[in-house]
């Protein structure tokens, strides 16, 4: 079962040192949860960094999923992965991933999508984008309620994605986030290892 808290989402760098410099200062604070994410990077550099990002992980006893790249992970030998709309069937990402390892998908603000994820045998269901967002300026606003409904009917843990900070995070938690997924609010902070343990802090 995943723990509850941070859920670091990595930013598109296609430097790998100070990628893997960063996370590695980020570990300490624990995180729930960490997503290789690069939409810029080719393929021979996604290996290289997940494969790094993944020791760092290892290390810190921290699971690493990659988002969107099924084929990837189960060649690394990472924790799971996270599927998008466009990314590939749930129930074939559960079939070659195994019982073992984490299924995360995108439900947007889509009721049907988090149901259809939760009968595939989903670990965890993400709603979002909840706040505007720089990552994602673009995309469709998820309400804050249907995050209490998935939490209510899907025994599940919900993550919440999207635009958050934290002055707006506690709010996703009462109202059902298990997992806060975050990029810029901590990877671009003026001192992200302090506001990875903030993340951390409220959880406890």
């Amino acid at each position: 079962m995943l723990r509850r808290g941070l859920y670091l989402v990595t930013p598109d760098w296609n430097d790998t040192g100070a990628l893997g410099a960063a996370l590695a200062d980020l570990l300490p604070a624990r995180p729930a949860l960490v997503q290789y994410r690069n939409k810029n990077a080719d393929a021979a550099l996604r290996r290289e960094q997940a494969t790094r990002l993944l020791a760092l992980c290892r290390q810190a006893g921290v699971p690493l999923v990659l988002n969107d790249d099924l084929a990837l992970a189960l060649e690394i030998g990472a924790d799971g992965v996270h599927l998008g709309r466009d990314d590939g069937d749930p129930a074939e990402a559960r079939r070659a991933l195994g019982a073992g390892r984490i299924l995360g998908v995108s439900c947007y603000g889509e009721w049907p999508r988090a149901v259809a994820g939760a009968a595939a045998g989903v670990d965890y269901v993400a709603f979002g984008a909840m706040y505007p967002s720089s990552t994602k300026p673009a995309a469709v606003p998820a309400p804050l309620d249907i995050l209490t409904r998935a939490k209510r009917e899907l025994g599940l843990p919900v993550a919440a994605i999207g635009g958050i900070t934290l002055d707006n995070a506690p709010a996703l938690i009462e109202a059902g986030a298990d997992l806060l997924a975050v990029i810029s609010d901590v990877f671009a902070a003026p001192a992200p290892a302090a506001r990875a343990a903030a993340y951390a802090g409220l959880f406890d």
